[in-house]
């Protein structure tokens, strides 16, 4: 009886996408539980600085302009760099692609929480924004690579509804870390997440690639 069950899974698998191994198909639960943390911390990396923005004024002697470019810096790089960094993941490995985006957005993260200057947040931002780029495609690549055709749509809608869910709580957990901390740990708020994403994506997640790797087109892809 166990045989046969375990037999028919692995013929599900491999009718479906005969490129899933059986041990990372058990565990697709779990890699989808890293991605959607990923994902999240991307998502409130983006939203959860606006509560602040009074307080950087104050702190800081932003200016109205400066406030502007610290909330831009990090969407503008993040949607200039997405494609780009989505086909350097898919052509170099994904795997790569999102350990190396979650470190670089550890570094932008803690750089500017110690921040002394509007500029200097406003840099920090901006390579929160690179490592944001190779973090969100790669987490949808890896997805569709662990999860067979049937299980995609079910997967990907975990996917996107925490991405909702990141936008609604950055803005709430950045107001109650105001209350109590100082403004630096509105960003010191994805820490405990991105080292949990780390550590567990180092075990669990595959490495994977692009099996037809086409020629890197920097010109068009900029």
């Amino acid at each position: 009886m166990r045989r046969s069950l375990e037999e028919k899974a692995g013929q599900v698998v491999n009718d479906v996408n005969h490129e899933i191994e059986p041990s990372v198909y058990q565990r697709r639960w779990a890699i989808l539980a890293v991605l959607c943390t990923s994902l999240m911390i991307v998502i409130i990396g983006n939203t959860s600085l606006n509560v602040a923005l009074p307080t950087l004024s104050r702190e800081l002697d932003a200016s109205t302009t400066s406030l502007q470019w610290m909330v831009d810096a990090y969407s503008l790089v993040f949607a200039g760099l997405l494609f780009t960094a989505g086909t350097l993941g898919d052509r170099f490995g994904r795997k790569g692609a999102l350990q190396a985006g979650l470190v670089v957005f550890l570094g932008g993260t803690v750089l500017a929480s110690t921040a002394d200057s509007a500029s200097m947040v406003i840099a920090s931002r901006a390579i929160m924004g690179v490592a944001a780029a190779f973090v969100m495609p790669s987490t949808l690549s890896i997805l569709t690579n662990v999860f067979p055709a049937h299980e995609r749509p079910k997967a990907i809608a975990v996917w996107a509804g925490i991405s909702g869910g990141g936008a609604a709580i950055g803005p709430v957990a950045s107001g109650f870390l105001l209350e109590h901390f100082y403004w630096g740990s509105v960003f010191l708020v994805n820490v405990p997440m991105i080292l949990a994403a780390l550590a567990l994506g180092a075990v669990l997640v595959p490495k994977s690639k692009d099996p037809e790797e086409q020629p890197l087109d920097l010109v068009g892809a900029g």
